[in-house]
């Protein structure tokens, strides 16, 4: 944008003002969104009085007549203005509009001879001067970083962005849907918490000044949910935002939207259920099918999705018995991955992801994973040393975490302090105590709503379905 743009329009708004035409407008009743003002024409009826409203995206002035293109949120439609209808002061005012102009359009709603439904305008009403233009012309605003820092010229520009982030807010509302739809109940909890649990993650730390408290801005609601579910509220959810004070790559952004959901007298194979049939209704929903691309890839989400042991996982890409702690150490330098001070389970968890998951790309269930790395999830009674907890990985992608909540007070009450160390101030005590009142058998499960939304809209980067993506400020390495 040159700085002369911005000035002549600058001098068209000083006209305006001069006309008695107030720039930044007043409420405006449409008759209905420019799709369903489209949608309502009929060639059986005589034309219709119609009120429009949007942005003025296409300019093509005939002398003494005019073509616009308005745009909102479901569509285009298109404008016509005629001195002779609008009168001469009006038509004066129509000739300083601009593209990036947001104004409404009265009149005769018909169709034109090329076939386009078309508003012969009889008033045109100013309601937003905008001082700068639209991206390259409109049809387009390519450069990725400036999408996403400046995403309301993204949406403006790019329609292909509006459709996918009102898609985003479909697969939110179809979930909610199917949960609703079977007795579960929206909940919410705590987004400070005292002390940092429900996941492994470094917190942000924020203070309150009234009670000089220094408080974290929760990383999972796990713990007040659950609390929930010890109260008597036995199906509940929350779609939650989650903070995590970690690295940002294409999978990760530190502020993130997850939902987690309970069901009490459920367990890791009642989540299993859910998982597939959450995941096939949305995508049914918001695709209309179960077969869709994903970069070069096809994914097929047809259930059943395959099953597989997190240990017979690692096996068969790495030839590495989970067990045999030298034949891991082995495969993981191989790998170029340092083992040097990390415990046996880590070293088998890096293994896990570097030569497992990239390599899961239809919807696999991956099951039993070793009990030392889920200290909220019960243990298989037939095999202490593994969790009855799942991961749903596809793409490469993990995008749910479920398993059997631990509800043996005791239990949970070692492993807490197991986990914490010397340092027993992470230990939430108090979610102790409330499993000493009684936690029904429970299935825990939480998903990632962002990357179920790279899946479903073929979005390789979360910063392409989170609508303000945290970024570096500009001008700053």
């Amino acid at each position: 944008m040159s700085d002369k743009q911005r000035e002549d329009r600058l001098l068209k708004l000083e006209e305006l003002r001069k006309r008695n035409v107030n720039p930044y407008g007043r409420r405006f009743d449409a008759t209905g969104s420019l799709k369903q003002i489209a949608q309502s024409f009929t060639d059986d009826l005589p034309p219709r009085q119609v009120a429009a409203a949007g942005r003025i995206i296409s300019s093509r002035p005939h002398g003494k007549a005019g073509f616009l293109t308005l745009r909102d949120w479901t569509g285009n439609l298109q404008i016509y203005v005629r001195m002779d209808a609008v009168g001469g002061e009006a038509f004066e005012i129509y000739k300083l509009l601009d593209l990036g102009d947001i104004i409404g359009a009265e009149g005769e709603l018909h169709k034109t001879r090329t076939g386009e439904i078309t508003i012969f305008a009889q008033k045109i009403t100013l309601l937003s001067k905008a001082l700068l233009p639209l991206p390259e012309k409109y049809h387009g605003l390519k450069d990725v970083e400036t999408r996403q820092r400046k995403r309301y010229l993204d949406l403006i520009a790019n329609d292909e962005s509006m459709q996918a982030f009102l898609k985003r807010t479909q697969i939110v509302r179809s979930i909610r849907q199917w949960l609703d739809d079977r007795g579960f109940v929206e909940v919410e909890t705590p987004m400070m918490h005292s002390i940092a649990g429900g996941a492994a993650a470094k917190p942000f730390i924020t203070h309150h000044n009234a009670l000089d408290l220094d408080l974290f801005l929760r990383i999972a609601p796990e713990l007040h949910l659950k609390r929930l579910v010890v109260g008597g509220m036995d199906r509940i959810y929350e779609i939650n935002r989650n903070f995590r004070n970690e690295g940002i790559d294409a999978r990760h952004n530190p502020e993130f939207t997850m939902i987690e959901i309970y069901q009490a007298y459920s367990d890791f194979n009642g989540m299993i259920d859910m998982a597939e049939q959450i995941v096939t209704f949305v995508a049914n929903r918001v695709n209309g099918g179960l077969k869709l691309q994903y970069g070069e890839q096809e994914l097929d989400f047809t259930p059943p999705w395959r099953r597989a042991r997190y240990a017979d996982l690692i096996r068969e890409y790495t030839g590495a018995d989970i067990h045999d702690a030298a034949a891991a150490r082995a495969k993981a330098i191989e790998l170029k991955i340092d083992p040097a001070n990390l415990p046996h389970d880590e070293i088998i968890d890096k293994l896990f992801g570097e030569a497992v998951e990239p390599k899961l790309i239809q919807p696999t269930f991956v099951t039993h994973f070793p009990a030392s790395t889920c200290p909220l999830a019960k243990c298989d009674p037939e095999n202490p040393d593994v969790a009855l907890r799942f991961e749903t990985i596809v793409a490469g992608m993990e995008i749910i975490n479920a398993y059997s909540e631990l509800n043996d007070p005791i239990d949970q009450l070692g492993r807490l302090e197991k986990q914490a160390g010397e340092d027993k101030s992470s230990v939430d005590y108090d979610y102790v105590e409330a499993l000493e009142h009684g936690l029904p058998p429970t299935g825990g499960f939480g998903m990632g709503i962002d990357r179920l939304s790279m899946l479903l809209l073929n979005r390789q980067s979360i910063r392409d379905v989170i609508l303000f993506p945290l970024l570096r400020p500009e001008g700053k390495d």
